[in-house]
């Protein structure tokens, strides 16, 4: 129990050491492996189960290796410069999932506000004309490109509404952070009931925000004909939202393995940054799906 090892924490301003571990070893054999399957997927070789084998070693790699880390903290083998050190990374981690989104919406601009207007003729006009369209494509957005990929033989494609599915799930999502909040609060204030409920209801949140998501993308594939292959909108659309739910997708387990946790009473007001990380991320992914909405959905 944390409440049994909390006086064992010390704050003394010795840093931690962490005794030989092959988990660091074994990780750089995974991220190999994944991106080799990777490399052989690309390439239509075994790629796709060599990539798998990379999967499962990941999985057995956050088990393991964060099953090492929970143990060491109850047993109170960290100190407030650990605790300082665990939060600039997870600070620096989340700057560089914001730069990772960031890319992804920046292709979008460029291909929606200069690529595009290019190809439709805009600025130095001597290219289109005479190497590319001539004049024939309406450089509209959503567009498919000027050859109108796609699955359907003329390339035609409906866009998903954005005050439909994508408002709801905002709403979802808008509220999941009102809940891990209050789940917070509760953990500060040491009422475990509170915290334990409103902590199950944000990572059912999420996945029911995955659920509805995953019944947008099969309306979007068997019936709007926008799929990855529907030109630019669709490649950069399903980058986005894909991208999105998979981080949502990683952010629901997590809330489920702290859920378990706080269940068999780890983590203490003063001291549980394993919630607090992960509540930084879940408000991470919520201020992304508004980025999404507004500028994939809305306008």
């Amino acid at each position: 129990m944390a409440n049994a090892h909390a006086s064992t924490h010390s704050t003394d301003e010795k840093y931690y050491i962490p005794h030989e571990s092959a988990w660091p070893i074994y990780g750089s054999a995974t991220l190999f492996v994944l991106m080799f399957g990777l490399c052989g997927w690309l390439n239509e070789w075994y790629g796709p189960w060599i990539f798998a084998i990379g999967a499962v070693m990941l999985v057995g790699l956050f088990v393991g290796w964060f099953a090492v880390v929970i143990d060491e903290h109850q047993k109170g083998m960290y100190n407030l410069q650990v605790d300082k050190s665990f939060r600039m990374g997870m600070m620096w981690f989340i700057i560089s999932e914001v730069m990772f989104f960031a890319a992804f919406f920046g292709a979008l601009f460029y291909a929606r506000h200069l690529s595009v207007p290019w190809a439709g003729g805009e600025g130095v006009k001597i290219f289109n004309n005479l190497l590319l369209w001539q004049g024939s494509y309406d450089a509209g957005w959503p567009t498919n490109g000027p050859q109108a990929l796609g699955p359907r033989d003329d390339g035609s494609f409906e866009t998903i509404p954005a005050f439909g599915l994508p408002a709801i799930n905002t709403a979802i999502l808008l509220l999941s952070g009102v809940t891990i909040t209050i789940a917070h609060h509760a953990l500060q204030e040491g009422n475990r009931r509170i915290l334990n409920i409103f902590l199950a209801v944000t990572f059912l949140l999420g996945f029911f925000f995955l659920g509805l998501q995953m019944w947008e993308y099969s309306h979007a594939y068997k019936d709007l004909g926008l799929q990855l292959s529907t030109g630019i909108y669709g490649s950069t659309f399903f980058m986005l939202t894909g991208f999105h739910g998979l981080h949502v997708t990683l952010g629901a387990i997590m809330l489920v393995v702290i859920w378990f946790r706080t269940m068999k009473g780890h983590f203490t007001p003063q001291r549980h940054f394993g919630f607090e990380a992960v509540a930084w991320y879940w408000h991470f992914v919520d201020v992304v799906w508004l980025g999404l909405f507004v500028f994939v959905y809305w306008v």
